[in-house]
């Protein structure tokens, strides 16, 4: 027992030394700790100014309940625009027009025909025909881009050009 009590003796320098080391370095382990605690702190303090712990919890719930609100409020907006967007595939979308002279003995370009069309090629074909002593408008029904009645060369060229588009 005498032999460990004298060899701790003559280690105590070392052993002085060792643990004033780990107290230094306790200490500044210490220091780092309480300066992310004041950040995180300070962090805290800021979320939480003019609230407490009742009126957080009540302003996260009407955060939530605002979202889905919002949410049901984009399904309706996007059920509306694919209504929309089916609904408008019935209107005319394509529309061509062409004036000439019908007949010699005539002036300007006054008889046209007008190819007004949907997005499946479906509607009419208008034409109007300008002469001195009268005037004629026809009308001819488009289904899926084809006439049951017979086309006048000017009617094809509009009709021609509305499909296109």
């Amino acid at each position: 027992m005498n032999a460990v009590i004298l060899k701790i003796n003559e280690l105590s320098p070392y052993l002085m030394v060792l643990l004033i080391i780990m107290v230094l370095l306790l200490i500044i382990i210490v220091t780092i700790l309480l300066r992310d605690i004041n950040k995180l702190e300070s962090k805290y303090r800021k979320f939480m100014k003019g609230t407490t712990s009742g009126n957080l919890e009540q302003m996260i719930i009407d955060k939530i309940n605002s979202i889905e609100s919002n949410k049901e409020l984009s399904n309706k907006a996007l059920e509306e625009c694919k209504r929309l967007d089916e609904q408008i595939k019935g209107c005319i979308q394509k529309v061509a027009i062409i004036r000439y002279k019908a007949f010699e003995n005539v002036g300007s370009d006054l008889s046209f025909s007008i190819a007004l069309l949907n997005d499946k090629n479906d509607g009419i074909v208008l034409t109007g025909i300008y002469g001195r002593q009268d005037s004629t408008t026809y009308a001819k029904p488009i289904d899926k881009g084809i006439s049951r009645y017979e086309l006048s060369e000017e009617e094809k060229h509009v009709l021609k050009d509305a499909i296109s588009q």
